[in-house]
């Protein structure tokens, strides 16, 4: 149901420090589709099929709850860009992020738009990849920071950029730096051509471990209240 102006959407994120050991892989893909199952098996490097085995596991747990469908069920449908909707939840909005021991995911269905990133603190950004996506006046912000603080603004401009694109559903194929950022008052804000847009929200979250997560939303009934948990592998069994 879509809120009303005087009341603020919610979103629910939920964040997974996920075994990196892959050891629990075989359970986890019981609950995915054959079309996931089959797609986990073309990567080439383990690392990499358990990250996104354990989001698609994440991503149907969180589903599920919202949808009540068994995890196992939920039916994903995939547009000609590769965003995901739910059969039959047109206003169930959803985003997934995977970066290496950490899942991300969003859900809402009270905004219009929703996405979610998250990237390793320490990644490394080359000069020309900065100059790629950043704006001329977020390279000279980033350019007046102390070193030790340089590498993660840099990682959370991209991982802010990201997530917006995601909430869009063109991801890569729109020029990053078409989406700038300044900071009021410790809170990252969108401008495009020079004037921020009220109606996008967007956050810098608490992830518990060496990640740097952002969260986009558009939603008219102003700032979306932001509910963040852990996950728990409830399934797991018990030693």
């Amino acid at each position: 149901m879509q809120q009303s102006d005087n009341q603020p959407a919610t979103i629910n994120v939920v964040l997974w420090q996920y075994p990196k050991n892959g050891s629990d892989g075989e359970r986890w893909m019981r609950l995915l589709s054959p079309n996931e199952r089959e797609r986990a098996a073309t990567y080439r490097f383990e690392r990499d099929r358990t990250s996104f085995i354990a989001g698609r596991y994440l991503l149907r747990q969180r589903l599920s709850t919202h949808t009540e469908t068994p995890p196992d069920k939920v039916v994903l449908l995939a547009d000609a860009s590769g965003k995901l909707t739910v059969e039959g939840r047109d206003r169930l909005q959803f985003s997934l992020s995977n970066a290496d021991g950490l899942v991300a995911v969003a859900v809402t269905s009270e905004c219009e738009r929703l996405g979610i990133d998250c990237e390793g603190a320490d990644a490394e950004i080359e000069a020309a990849a900065l100059e790629s996506y950043c704006s001329l006046d977020e390279r000279r912000c980033l350019d007046q920071m102390p070193a030790g603080e340089r590498l993660r603004a840099a990682v959370a401009l991209w991982t802010l950029k990201e997530s917006h694109l995601k909430a869009l559903g063109v991801g890569l194929r729109q020029d990053p730096r078409s989406v700038a950022f300044s900071w009021q008052d410790g809170i990252p804000v969108m401008a495009q051509s020079g004037e921020p847009d009220r109606q996008w929200h967007h956050r810098l979250l608490e992830s518990g471990s060496q990640h740097v997560v952002a969260l986009a939303a558009r939603s008219q009934s102003g700032l979306p209240r932001i509910h963040l948990r852990m996950f728990q592998d409830e399934s797991m069994p018990s030693e």
